[in-house]
């Protein structure tokens, strides 16, 4: 019998702030313009090669045989300011490309759905500066409108979280937008379902995982790269070790149970906002 072929792993990895401020909350979410150099340093003197998440869905399609010999992703989530003044220019130091997940009701203002973190004030990029990105080789996907939590919104919220990002990000870059990140990373066969009549054609979710050739393109894992991320512990993140206990702790967050209890959460606070989700830029 003829043996089936090897699946080949890929690191997809998320990072959200680049900055050196953050409140504690928001901490492990930001990290350090120098730790990010030092990152993309090793990508680059270990022969890794960044391609867009687009383009790891094509190549899934062929089995993976277009995927160069080290390749990684480089995710970016919720569209932060701190993207075109500290990534941007260490990314192109190297020519390397990257996904950036846009969450377009903030574009032009500030994070307002952290308020609970403190953070309600992180500027986050402008249409100029998004522009910008997508002319110089940044792949520039959807992340939702307001940054729900889609797989416990009703069905109809839910399709327009998704398919309004879409619409406005294709209208500002004048260009097709393909590929999702699920808010939180919480999603549901239903969620995966609406993305792809959306028109996406990938979806990246969390998972503290790797991927590979055989993982489904709208339920991408990815490994979160934290503040306390250092070049060793980068390096082992980019190889799969050491990430068993990690992923247990992801997929206990992910049962049912915890999901009836964001859902009840949710319902209780739009019953004290008196409504059912207010399109209110910063009441979320």
């Amino acid at each position: 019998m003829l043996a089936l072929p090897e699946k080949k792993k890929v690191p997809i990895l998320m990072y959200h702030s680049i900055s050196h401020d953050a409140s504690p909350k928001f901490k492990p979410f930001a990290v350090s313009p120098e730790l990010f150099a030092k990152h993309m340093a090793y990508l680059h003197e270990h022969g890794y090669t960044p391609i867009t998440v687009t383009q790891f869905a094509n190549a899934l399609i062929q089995g993976g045989s277009a995927l160069p010999e080290r390749p990684v992703v480089l995710t970016f989530d919720d569209g932060f300011a701190d993207f075109f003044t500290d990534a941007l220019p260490v990314l192109e130091r190297y020519s390397f490309t990257a996904t950036l997940y846009v969450t377009t009701a903030f574009v032009n203002g500030t994070s307002c759905w952290l308020r609970r973190e403190g953070e309600d004030q992180r500027p986050i990029l402008t249409w100029d500066q998004l522009a910008e990105i997508s002319m110089r080789g940044i792949e520039c996907g959807g992340h939702g409108h307001y940054h729900h939590q889609l797989d416990i919104l009703p069905h109809t919220k839910a399709r327009d979280e998704i398919v309004h990002c879409k619409e406005i990000l294709e209208d500002r870059l004048g260009r097709a937008v393909t590929s999702f990140a699920y808010p939180y990373g919480y999603h549901s066969t239903t969620t995966q379902r609406l993305v792809r009549e959306a028109g996406y054609t990938s979806a990246c979710a969390v998972k503290h995982a790797m991927s590979s050739t055989s993982t489904d393109p709208y339920a991408l894992a990815r490994l979160m790269v934290r503040a306390d991320t250092d070049v060793d512990s980068f390096a082992a993140l980019l190889t799969g070790h050491s990430l068993s206990v990690i992923t247990m702790m992801y997929l206990r967050a992910r049962t049912p149970a915890w999901q009836l209890a964001r859902c009840s959460s949710a319902l209780i606070r739009r019953y004290l906002q008196g409504g059912l989700l207010s399109n209110d830029r910063c009441n979320i």
